[in-house]
């Protein structure tokens, strides 16, 4: 049984994770990490890494200014890190990698089957149809406490079509007084209102036609499932640096960062 320690339990998904991991076999909640214990679980509650029992992964859904001191402690005691924050900084990023040499660490911006088959999808797609001088655009919808935007899932996409580009294309971030969209930029629009889990829609714009790829999640039990079946693929895993794509096995090997 894989021992999961959740980092940001206290957090919105930290709650789901810990009611899902309940009807779940292959692992265990052995530890939680956060600010304070509020006796909302049968497992412990500790501020640090290096005050938890011994697990065999970390499951982080923190916030960007948790993240650096998590993955300090991470590549200290090669604990095996499933990275869910969004919003990290490009100096984060880079943090991440140089880690990964130290530990494993699977980072996504998204941890739903659905979205990681999309990302997929799109790179076929975009193949085809950049080609023919289709234009793109992203429009992305989140709930009122979203604290980063446009969504790492937004960004996600359009990397995906970016890269079947050969990275020929930028991104602008909403239209206000800008004058004629440029061919060769991706358009990133964000809506922030009620409750709504995330809905993501790629359009793609062509001389009288238009196709367009969505995703809509109804609820935060789609990133939980599969936060908890990554943790379950990356525990006992030797460093690198791993995708959701090795966990539904569309990707192939990891990128191996370290010995």
């Amino acid at each position: 049984m894989v021992r999961v320690i959740l980092h940001g339990c206290n957090g919105a998904m930290g709650r789901v994770i810990s009611e899902l991991a309940k009807e779940m076999d292959s692992m265990t909640i052995v530890a939680g990490i956060d600010l304070e214990d509020l006796g909302l679980y049968d497992y412990p509650v500790y501020q640090k890494l290096e005050d938890c029992p011994k697990g065999d992964v970390t499951v982080d859904f923190s916030s960007a200014k948790a993240v650096d001191p998590l993955l300090k402690a991470c590549a200290a005691c090669k604990m095996p890190l499933v990275l869910c924050t969004t919003g990290l900084s490009k100096e984060q990023i880079d943090k991440v990698q140089e880690t990964s040499k130290e530990t494993a660490i699977l980072r996504s911006a998204n941890m739903s089957l659905g979205i990681n088959t999309l990302l997929r999808v799109l790179e076929d797609a975009a193949k085809a149809l950049l080609k023919a001088g289709f234009d793109v655009e992203i429009v992305e919808k989140h709930h009122n406490r979203k604290a980063d935007a446009p969504s790492g899932t937004a960004l996600a996409l359009a990397d995906a079509v970016n890269e079947a580009a050969d990275g020929q294309y930028h991104y602008t971030y909403g239209r206000v007084g800008r004058q004629q969209r440029d061919k060769k930029e991706i358009g990133l629009h964000a809506v922030r209102c009620g409750t709504m889990a995330g809905e993501h829609e790629v359009i793609f714009a062509g001389p009288d036609e238009v196709i367009t790829f969505g995703h809509t999640a109804y609820s935060k039990v789609v990133f939980a499932k599969g936060a908890l079946e990554a943790a379950c693929f990356l525990a006992g895993k030797k460093p690198g640096l791993y995708t959701m794509g090795d966990v539904i096995g569309e990707e192939g090997e990891a990128e191996e960062t370290g010995a």
